[in-house]
């Protein structure tokens, strides 16, 4: 497995970039030379240039946690404790994407991300919600259409990140509690669930850490952080091995002008490492550079 990392890793000691925090997620790399990322659990949203300070880009953001962009480049965000998806339309102002499905109230939105076509896909479990304030009775994956309409593409025991394959036939998710493992979803060419299958088992004797944020690098690999660090498998699920980092983390993305640095939200930090193989660009940042 070490041969099988060494491969796809240029650098295999993880440098830290910021520390302090409670619990680091949303983790987002923005062409412009930045990443996003979050505390969860104290509600603050940041951005980092490497070799500088972090800074805050919002306080108060209501439990935020998965991070992405849409097609036009606007921030989105899920809001855990305020049970919504929202979008950045100002520099200081968010706006409701969706917060309910058939009428009844999210239960806490977790993971996001965008297909090319404009759509949105997001995460919603519910076990950390009282039962007795749950209105949505599943936990589920969502897609918000580009003209609005959510639906829900399969029910899960615990949805949480979410990644695509490079071609987005498949739509991989991390279930975290109970059984651990990643689940995939083969989609049509509208986005809806074709079949449904398991992946990929992470569970493990280590104690620290669970299935979590997930993203694709251009060959298909899939990187899922959980028990003990960040698990990468190959496309047909083989897995090469465990990256280890200071703090384990719980999410990740790939970053940097050649989209080939791991930033990892770990804990109390954040981290870098330099992998071979470039991460699988959004599609905002094609359409950017035409």
């Amino acid at each position: 497995m070490a041969d099988a990392l060494a491969a796809i890793l240029e650098t295999t000691q993880a440098e830290r970039l910021a520390t302090g925090f409670v619990f680091t997620e949303g983790p987002l790399w923005h062409p412009d030379g930045f990443y996003y990322f979050v505390d969860v659990r104290a509600s603050m949203m940041y951005r980092i240039t490497p070799g500088r300070p972090h800074e805050v880009v919002r306080e108060k953001t209501g439990g935020g946690n998965g991070t992405t962009f849409d097609l036009q480049g606007r921030l989105i965000l899920c809001e855990g404790d305020n049970r919504r998806v929202t979008r950045r339309a100002a520099a200081d102002r968010f706006e409701v994407l969706v917060d309910r499905f058939e009428g009844k109230r999210l239960n806490r939105p977790n993971d996001v991300v965008c297909r090319s076509d404009g759509s949105i896909y997001f995460t919603d479990p519910g076990l950390r919600v009282p039962f007795a304030e749950r209105e949505v009775e599943h936990a589920g994956v969502y897609r918000i259409a580009p003209d609005g309409a959510v639906s829900l593409v399969a029910d899960f025991e615990y949805p949480n990140g979410l990644a695509f394959s490079p071609d987005e036939r498949l739509l991989y998710v991390a279930n975290t509690r109970w059984a651990q493992y990643i689940h995939v979803l083969e989609l049509d060419a509208d986005g809806r669930m074709l079949r449904r299958r398991i992946f990929a088992d992470m569970s493990s004797d280590e104690t620290d850490g669970v299935p979590d944020g997930m993203k694709v690098d251009v060959e298909g690999r899939v990187y899922c952080t959980g028990p003990g660090g960040t698990w990468v498998f190959a496309p047909d699920a083989t897995r090469l091995g465990v990256i280890r980092t200071p703090e384990v983390p719980a999410n990740l993305a790939f970053g940097g002008p050649d989209l080939r640095t791991l930033f990892f939200t770990a804990r109390t930090s954040v981290y870098t490492l330099r992998a071979k193989v470039p991460g699988q660009p959004h599609p905002w940042y094609r359409l950017r550079s035409r």
